[in-house]
């Protein structure tokens, strides 16, 4: 299995901080998200290489980082070959981008570079690896429809399949919401493709992509019970750099 850490986006609602910096490699007590984050996949033995797709403009600061940091797992870096907010490739841009690059055929993880769990990945592999015939995301109960309206509302049935799914609704029919953590078969892959050729103009807010392919295919939903944090704004790396570590 390989694990793939999406960080290329260029976080313009964190500037200044992100202006010149990429969000992943923030600190929250001292060490970088995206350092959590591989601590997390350096625990799930089936995973045998960490790539990160990062951007032009960032990729000197990763670069940096992995030859500073010490790690058991192998750490790829991808340049997704941008520089500016205005040619971005989008979070589904960036995944169809990575596979062909490093010419993925083994099982994948996806992990956005700016969330950071409480909850063991592990569990949620466990899982997808259960319906290994099908993807799976990662979902929580943000608790709060009025908050769950900045993301995309999901609604499971009993055996935890996704049955609908609203980006960002007006009116959310549940707290749900779609973390940016997927887990997809190798055999699965190829539908990314087939969505790039078809949905040219949806390729940034990856739950244009679940909706797309939970209408095509099986889609399972596990729901993390410990905190997340997705670090999108102010609001909430402040309110991680409070909160996160001392879990």
């Amino acid at each position: 299995m390989k694990a793939l850490i999406l960080a290329a986006g260029y976080a313009t609602r964190l500037y200044p901080l992100t202006k010149e910096y990429p969000k992943p490699l923030l600190l929250v007590e001292g060490r970088s998200i995206v350092d959590y984050i591989v601590d997390k996949l350096e625990e799930i033995q089936e995973i045998d290489e960490v790539i990160i797709v990062t951007n032009s403009k960032f990729i000197a600061k990763f670069r940096t980082w992995k030859k500073d940091t010490k790690r058991k797992i192998r750490i790829s870096l991808v340049d997704d070959q941008t520089k500016n907010l205005e040619d971005r490739r989008g979070a589904i841009g960036d995944m169809a981008f990575a596979i062909l690059n490093k010419r993925v055929k083994d099982d994948l993880l996806v992990v956005g570079g700016d969330n950071l769990f409480a909850g063991d990945l592990g569990d949620f592999v466990d899982f997808s690896r259960s319906h290994s015939a099908h993807p799976a995301i990662g979902v929580y109960d943000i608790g709060c429809k009025s908050e769950a309206k900045k993301y995309g509302v999901i609604k499971l049935d009993s055996n935890m399949r996704i049955v609908d799914f609203k980006e960002k609704p007006r009116s959310p029919q549940s707290t749900l919401v779609a973390m940016c953590l997927y887990y997809f078969p190798k055999k699965k892959l190829g539908l990314l493709k087939e969505y790039m050729e078809t949905n040219t103009h949806a390729h940034d807010a990856t739950g244009f992509y679940i909706d797309w392919l939970r209408k095509k295919e099986t889609v399972f939903g596990y729901i993390f019970e410990e905190d997340w944090f997705d670090i999108g704004d102010h609001k909430f790396y402040n309110k991680a750099k409070k909160e996160f570590a001392r879990k």
